[in-house]
């Protein structure tokens, strides 16, 4: 089952049969307050969030023209639209983590197991990396304009962003 931050807490208190520690409820409070700049976030990779699977994939395909090119794992028409399929579901996945602040949502419905599945389809772990790496740095430099978002440090939660991109990156590679 997947948890969010705050559930997630609680389980591991109640696992020890202890009260939330002082900093369990800190780490909380953060996350509360950080709430806003969550939600922000979120809504700007989603609002983008066509733009940032095609020009990673566009930007994949001029690095590794191989990929398009006939035999190649994105040649045809059905097997590029899969590709870009994957890379949206990843970054849904993504943004869900980003919005629990917990990472187990994109690990338990999207990574378990995604390796050995492209494994078996003859599918470049590598290549899928490079591409997920591509939507972190778009997605990143959309989340880090300043213009009509809630002011305040974001650093934090951008750097916990983009351990949700390494991870899904080093899960395919």
């Amino acid at each position: 089952m997947t948890l969010d931050v705050f559930s997630k807490k609680v389980a591991q208190a109640d696992a020890k049969g202890e009260f939330l520690s002082t900093a369990d409820l800190d780490a909380l409070s953060a996350v509360v307050r950080d709430g806003s700049k969550r939600l922000d976030t979120v809504n700007r990779i989603t609002s983008n969030a066509s733009a940032i699977v095609t020009n990673a994939a566009r930007a994949l395909f001029e690095e590794e023209p191989n990929l398009i090119a006939p035999g190649g794992n994105a040649y045809t028409n059905r097997r590029n639209a899969a590709c870009l399929r994957d890379m949206e579901i990843i970054l849904r996945y993504v943004t869900y983590a980003t919005i629990a602040g917990d990472a187990s949502v994109l690990d338990d419905r999207c990574l378990n197991g995604l390796r050995e599945t492209y494994q078996a389809l003859g599918t470049p772990g590598a290549s899928v990396a490079k591409g997920v790496l591509k939507m972190k740095e778009a997605a990143i430099s959309i989340v880090n304009d300043p213009n009509g978002i809630t002011a305040g440090d974001c650093s934090s939660l951008v750097s916990e962003l983009a351990s949700y991109f390494d991870k899904a990156a080093a899960a395919v590679a």
